[in-house]
């Protein structure tokens, strides 16, 4: 299979996002938009706004909605607004201010701490998927935020049930399971890894692509990993694939979780994101450095002047 050759409906990269603030850590929609455009040439098929390394919780609803706004407005590449939390009823609500804010799917997460039954996993993401009405939802299964995993059985009645639903951010980090998943799902069902170095084992098994941390950094890289995999040149995409572990290695650590890694290095390209708001904070001088050395490490960007599949 060419690269070319069913494409995903959102691409094979999209980038999520960092949400850029000012220096007094206010919201930056210029600074957004600036970033969005850059992300789409260099890499990035689409984005996703609003997601954990967009800080999402600590965003109120006015900001996420204007910077979905601003920021579907600015690009021609596909955003995804991240909309769940783990309130069904605020998730419904922003799922239905997504609707009207321009964007082109919306990212829901499995519902976080309270840990609900299959059952009530089933109910709320119906639920959810409900309220996008037209717009396509992509499932976001990362357990170790979540503390409860999305079963096989969960997400096949789903994608088998629900219209709306139509893609998985799998971040579970259990190729098998998703081999499974994978071979089961309806046609058009789509798995994205959620964890950069899973990227290609997962793919393996019948992902389509990435919604990645690294590819704000490296994403016509990473592109090249996937695009030699689907042209069945495996030695170029292990080949690709390994000259980027540094930068998956560096997205989150114990002391510096994602976003602060990412955020350094994009102040390192010049481009204004500002800080992280607390409870992560801000960067120091060592992340800085490091930074730097992982940006030298894979060269500078390279411009991307249309989709390569």
């Amino acid at each position: 299979m060419s690269p070319a050759q069913d494409a995903p409906r959102f691409g094979r990269v999209i980038t999520a996002m960092v949400t850029p603030f000012d220096d007094a850590g206010a919201l930056d929609l210029p600074a957004a938009v600036e970033l969005a455009r850059w992300l789409a040439e260099h890499g990035s098929d689409g984005l996703v706004l609003s997601g954990s390394t967009g800080e999402s919780s600590v965003l109120t609803d006015e900001e996420k909605v204007e910077l979905w706004r601003a920021v579907a407005e600015a690009v021609t590449i596909p955003v995804l607004a991240g909309t769940g939390s783990n309130d069904t009823e605020h998730s419904v609500k922003m799922t239905e201010l997504a609707v009207l804010s321009g964007v082109d799917g919306v990212l829901v997460v499995t519902p976080y701490y309270n840990r609900p039954s299959q059952a009530g996993l089933y109910e709320h993401f119906r639920v959810v998927a409900e309220a996008a009405g037209d717009l396509p939802v992509v499932l976001y299964d990362i357990p170790v935020r979540s503390g409860r995993r999305i079963e096989t059985a969960t997400m096949l009645r789903l994608a088998r049930e629900v219209p709306a639903i139509v893609a998985l951010k799998d971040a579970a980090g259990d190729a098998p399971t998703t081999a499974h998943l994978a071979a089961q799902a309806p046609a058009g069902f789509e798995i994205y890894s959620g964890d950069d170095v899973m990227t290609l084992p997962l793919m393996s098994v019948g992902a389509v692509g990435v919604i990645s941390v690294a590819a704000h950094w490296v994403g016509p890289q990473f592109r090249r990993v996937i695009d030699s995999f689907l042209a069945g040149n495996l030695a170029t995409a292990i080949a690709t694939n390994a000259e980027l572990l540094d930068s998956f290695d560096f997205e989150s650590s114990a002391e510096y979780p994602n976003p602060l890694p990412t955020k350094a290095i994009l102040r390192a390209l010049g481009l204004r994101v500002g800080q992280c708001r607390l409870p992560m904070g801000a960067s120091t001088p060592e992340l800085d450095a490091h930074a730097a050395k992982v940006l030298a490490a894979v060269g500078p960007p390279a411009v991307t002047v249309a989709p390569l599949g």
